[in-house]
Protein backbone atom coordinates (compact mmCIF):
# COMPACT_ATOMS: atom_id res chain seq x y z
CA UNK A 1 0.00 0.00 0.00
CA UNK A 2 1.15 3.53 -0.74
CA UNK A 3 2.35 5.66 2.17
CA UNK A 4 -0.29 8.40 2.14
CA UNK A 5 1.73 10.61 4.48
CA UNK A 6 4.84 10.63 2.29
CA UNK A 7 5.55 14.24 1.34
CA UNK A 8 6.60 14.91 -2.27
CA UNK A 9 8.33 18.19 -3.13
CA UNK A 10 7.60 19.48 -6.62
CA UNK A 11 10.40 21.64 -8.02
CA UNK A 12 9.50 24.32 -10.59
CA UNK A 13 11.77 27.03 -12.03
CA UNK A 14 9.79 30.02 -13.32
CA UNK A 15 10.83 32.66 -15.84
CA UNK A 16 8.24 34.77 -17.68
CA UNK A 17 5.72 31.94 -17.69
CA UNK A 18 2.46 33.86 -17.28
CA UNK A 19 0.92 32.28 -20.41
CA UNK A 20 1.12 28.79 -18.95
CA UNK A 21 1.22 29.11 -15.17
CA UNK A 22 -2.48 28.84 -14.41
CA UNK A 23 -2.83 25.59 -16.36
CA UNK A 24 0.43 24.35 -14.84
CA UNK A 25 -0.71 25.06 -11.28
CA UNK A 26 -4.13 23.57 -11.93
CA UNK A 27 -2.54 20.31 -13.11
CA UNK A 28 -0.65 20.04 -9.82
CA UNK A 29 -3.67 20.91 -7.70
CA UNK A 30 -5.69 18.26 -9.56
CA UNK A 31 -3.40 15.49 -8.33
CA UNK A 32 -5.21 12.55 -6.74
CA UNK A 33 -2.26 12.28 -4.33
CA UNK A 34 -2.62 15.33 -2.11
CA UNK A 35 0.42 15.25 0.20
CA UNK A 36 2.79 17.52 -1.70
CA UNK A 37 4.47 20.90 -1.54
CA UNK A 38 5.03 22.88 -4.72
CA UNK A 39 8.07 25.18 -4.62
CA UNK A 40 8.10 27.65 -7.52
CA UNK A 41 11.33 29.63 -7.78
CA UNK A 42 11.03 32.84 -9.78
CA UNK A 43 14.21 33.54 -11.74
CA UNK A 44 13.52 37.31 -11.85
CA UNK A 45 10.54 37.25 -14.21
CA UNK A 46 9.48 40.57 -15.74
CA UNK A 47 5.91 39.49 -16.53
CA UNK A 48 2.92 38.64 -14.33
CA UNK A 49 4.27 35.28 -13.13
CA UNK A 50 4.74 36.35 -9.51
CA UNK A 51 1.18 37.67 -9.17
CA UNK A 52 -0.29 34.46 -10.60
CA UNK A 53 1.67 32.27 -8.18
CA UNK A 54 0.90 34.47 -5.18
CA UNK A 55 -2.80 34.42 -6.05
CA UNK A 56 -2.74 30.61 -6.08
CA UNK A 57 -0.68 30.55 -2.87
CA UNK A 58 -3.39 32.46 -1.00
CA UNK A 59 -5.86 29.66 -1.77
CA UNK A 60 -3.48 26.72 -1.32
CA UNK A 61 -0.76 26.72 1.35
CA UNK A 62 1.01 23.83 -0.39
CA UNK A 63 2.13 26.32 -3.05
CA UNK A 64 5.31 28.19 -2.10
CA UNK A 65 6.76 31.18 -3.95
CA UNK A 66 10.47 32.04 -3.87
CA UNK A 67 12.12 34.95 -5.68
CA UNK A 68 15.80 34.81 -6.61
CA UNK A 69 17.86 37.98 -6.13
CA UNK A 70 19.26 37.75 -9.67
CA UNK A 71 18.66 35.74 -12.82
CA UNK A 72 20.72 32.55 -12.81
CA UNK A 73 18.98 30.09 -15.09
CA UNK A 74 16.76 27.06 -14.56
CA UNK A 75 19.43 24.99 -12.82
CA UNK A 76 20.04 27.64 -10.15
CA UNK A 77 16.29 27.98 -9.61
CA UNK A 78 15.80 24.22 -9.32
CA UNK A 79 18.68 23.97 -6.86
CA UNK A 80 17.12 26.65 -4.64
CA UNK A 81 13.90 24.64 -4.55
CA UNK A 82 15.81 21.45 -3.75
CA UNK A 83 17.60 23.27 -0.92
CA UNK A 84 14.23 24.27 0.58
CA UNK A 85 12.51 20.94 -0.08
CA UNK A 86 11.04 19.07 2.89
CA UNK A 87 9.76 16.04 0.97
CA UNK A 88 11.03 12.48 1.10
CA UNK A 89 10.71 12.49 -2.68
CA UNK A 90 11.61 15.25 -5.12
CA UNK A 91 9.80 15.61 -8.46
CA UNK A 92 10.38 18.09 -11.27
CA UNK A 93 7.89 20.03 -13.39
CA UNK A 94 8.81 23.07 -15.47
CA UNK A 95 6.41 26.01 -15.47
CA UNK A 96 5.03 25.43 -18.97
CA UNK A 97 4.49 21.68 -18.56
CA UNK A 98 1.55 19.70 -17.18
CA UNK A 99 0.79 16.58 -15.18
CA UNK A 100 -2.05 14.13 -15.52
CA UNK A 101 -4.11 13.79 -12.30
CA UNK A 102 -2.68 10.40 -11.27
CA UNK A 103 0.96 11.31 -11.91
CA UNK A 104 2.10 11.48 -8.30
CA UNK A 105 -0.15 8.68 -7.05
CA UNK A 106 0.85 6.14 -9.67
CA UNK A 107 4.56 6.96 -9.75
CA UNK A 108 4.95 6.99 -5.99
CA UNK A 109 3.12 3.69 -5.76
CA UNK A 110 5.41 2.28 -8.47
CA UNK A 111 8.51 3.33 -6.53
CA UNK A 112 7.38 2.17 -3.11
CA UNK A 113 6.08 -1.23 -4.23
CA UNK A 114 9.26 -2.02 -6.17
CA UNK A 115 11.70 -0.26 -3.81
CA UNK A 116 12.97 1.95 -6.63
CA UNK A 117 14.78 5.15 -5.72
CA UNK A 118 14.91 6.89 -9.10
CA UNK A 119 12.07 6.73 -11.60
CA UNK A 120 10.57 8.41 -14.66
CA UNK A 121 7.53 7.85 -16.88
CA UNK A 122 6.16 8.22 -20.40
CA UNK A 123 5.06 11.68 -21.48
CA UNK A 124 3.27 13.25 -24.43
CA UNK A 125 3.50 16.60 -26.22
CA UNK A 126 1.19 19.60 -26.19
CA UNK A 127 1.45 22.81 -28.19
CA UNK A 128 1.25 26.37 -26.87
CA UNK A 129 -2.55 26.12 -26.80
CA UNK A 130 -2.54 22.82 -24.89
CA UNK A 131 -3.51 20.66 -27.86
CA UNK A 132 -2.01 17.17 -27.78
CA UNK A 133 -0.24 16.04 -30.93
CA UNK A 134 -0.52 12.31 -30.35
CA UNK A 135 3.23 11.69 -29.96
CA UNK A 136 4.23 9.84 -26.80
CA UNK A 137 7.76 9.41 -25.52
CA UNK A 138 8.19 5.97 -23.95
CA UNK A 139 10.29 5.56 -20.81
CA UNK A 140 13.07 2.99 -20.74
CA UNK A 141 12.11 0.05 -18.52
CA UNK A 142 15.52 0.15 -16.84
CA UNK A 143 18.36 2.60 -17.35
CA UNK A 144 22.00 2.30 -16.33
CA UNK A 145 24.65 5.01 -16.19
CA UNK A 146 26.49 3.59 -19.21
CA UNK A 147 23.33 3.49 -21.33
CA UNK A 148 22.40 7.03 -20.38
CA UNK A 149 25.76 8.35 -21.64
CA UNK A 150 24.63 7.64 -25.20
CA UNK A 151 21.57 9.87 -24.97
CA UNK A 152 19.37 11.39 -22.30
CA UNK A 153 16.14 9.38 -22.58
CA UNK A 154 14.47 10.97 -19.55
CA UNK A 155 11.93 13.78 -19.56
CA UNK A 156 12.65 16.14 -16.67
CA UNK A 157 8.92 16.59 -16.03
CA UNK A 158 8.61 12.86 -15.26
CA UNK A 159 11.45 12.37 -12.77
CA UNK A 160 11.14 11.52 -9.10
CA UNK A 161 13.97 10.58 -6.73
CA UNK A 162 14.13 9.41 -3.11
CA UNK A 163 15.88 11.90 -0.86
CA UNK A 164 16.24 9.36 1.96
CA UNK A 165 18.33 7.17 -0.36
CA UNK A 166 20.37 9.78 -2.25
CA UNK A 167 20.34 12.75 0.05
CA UNK A 168 19.58 16.06 -1.64
CA UNK A 169 21.22 16.01 -5.04
CA UNK A 170 21.77 19.25 -6.95
CA UNK A 171 22.30 20.23 -10.57
CA UNK A 172 25.63 21.64 -11.82
CA UNK A 173 25.78 25.38 -12.47
CA UNK A 174 25.58 25.29 -16.26
CA UNK A 175 22.84 27.09 -18.19
CA UNK A 176 21.47 24.07 -20.07
CA UNK A 177 21.35 20.27 -19.82
CA UNK A 178 21.89 20.46 -16.06
CA UNK A 179 19.01 18.03 -15.59
CA UNK A 180 20.85 15.42 -17.68
CA UNK A 181 23.93 15.89 -15.52
CA UNK A 182 21.84 15.22 -12.42
CA UNK A 183 20.37 12.03 -13.88
CA UNK A 184 23.90 10.77 -14.57
CA UNK A 185 24.87 11.53 -10.98
CA UNK A 186 21.90 9.54 -9.67
CA UNK A 187 22.59 6.66 -12.05
CA UNK A 188 26.07 6.24 -10.62
CA UNK A 189 24.43 5.12 -7.38
CA UNK A 190 21.49 3.07 -8.67
CA UNK A 191 19.72 2.21 -11.91
CA UNK A 192 16.66 4.23 -12.95
CA UNK A 193 13.30 2.62 -13.69
CA UNK A 194 10.59 3.69 -16.09
CA UNK A 195 6.86 3.45 -15.51
CA UNK A 196 5.24 2.69 -18.87
CA UNK A 197 2.35 5.07 -18.38
CA UNK A 198 1.81 8.55 -19.85
CA UNK A 199 1.49 10.86 -16.86
CA UNK A 200 2.90 14.21 -18.07
CA UNK A 201 2.66 16.62 -21.00
CA UNK A 202 5.69 18.49 -22.35
CA UNK A 203 4.94 21.82 -24.00
CA UNK A 204 6.48 22.44 -27.41
CA UNK A 205 6.58 25.49 -29.64
CA UNK A 206 7.44 28.06 -26.98
CA UNK A 207 10.52 30.04 -26.03
CA UNK A 208 11.81 27.64 -23.38
CA UNK A 209 15.56 27.16 -23.05
CA UNK A 210 15.29 23.66 -24.48
CA UNK A 211 13.95 24.93 -27.81
CA UNK A 212 17.31 25.34 -29.57
CA UNK A 213 18.46 21.76 -30.09
CA UNK A 214 21.76 22.68 -31.71
CA UNK A 215 22.73 25.02 -28.91
CA UNK A 216 22.34 22.11 -26.48
CA UNK A 217 25.17 20.19 -28.14
CA UNK A 218 27.89 22.36 -26.59
CA UNK A 219 26.36 21.88 -23.16
CA UNK A 220 26.23 18.13 -23.65
CA UNK A 221 29.93 18.28 -24.50
CA UNK A 222 30.59 20.18 -21.28
CA UNK A 223 28.80 17.49 -19.30
CA UNK A 224 30.94 14.75 -20.80
CA UNK A 225 34.20 16.65 -20.39
CA UNK A 226 33.77 18.89 -17.34
CA UNK A 227 31.13 17.20 -15.21
CA UNK A 228 31.75 13.53 -15.97
CA UNK A 229 35.49 13.97 -16.63
CA UNK A 230 35.51 11.73 -19.70
CA UNK A 231 38.46 11.74 -22.10
CA UNK A 232 38.32 13.68 -25.36
CA UNK A 233 37.89 10.44 -27.30
CA UNK A 234 35.08 9.11 -25.11
CA UNK A 235 33.35 12.49 -25.04
CA UNK A 236 33.49 12.71 -28.83
CA UNK A 237 32.11 9.19 -29.16
CA UNK A 238 29.16 9.79 -26.83
CA UNK A 239 28.38 13.20 -28.33
CA UNK A 240 28.34 11.75 -31.85
CA UNK A 241 26.12 8.89 -30.63
CA UNK A 242 23.74 11.35 -28.96
CA UNK A 243 23.43 13.42 -32.15
CA UNK A 244 22.70 10.34 -34.27
CA UNK A 245 20.10 9.06 -31.79
CA UNK A 246 18.43 12.47 -31.61
CA UNK A 247 18.23 12.67 -35.40
CA UNK A 248 16.57 9.25 -35.47
CA UNK A 249 14.05 10.48 -32.91
CA UNK A 250 13.07 13.58 -34.88
CA UNK A 251 13.18 12.02 -38.34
Amino acid sequence: MMENNTLVTIVTPVYNSEKFLRAHLASVQAQTYAYWEHILVDDCSSDNSAAIIKEAQKEDSRIKYVLLSKNGGAGIARNKAIELAEGKYIAFLDSDDLWYPKKLENQLDFMIKNQYHFSFTNYDMVDALGNRGGKEMIAKTELTYNKALYKNPIGCLTVMYNVDFFGKQYMPSIRKRQDYALWLKLLKKTDGYGLNECLSSYRTGNDSISANKFDLIKYEWRIYREVEGLSFVKSSFYLFSAIILKLKTYF
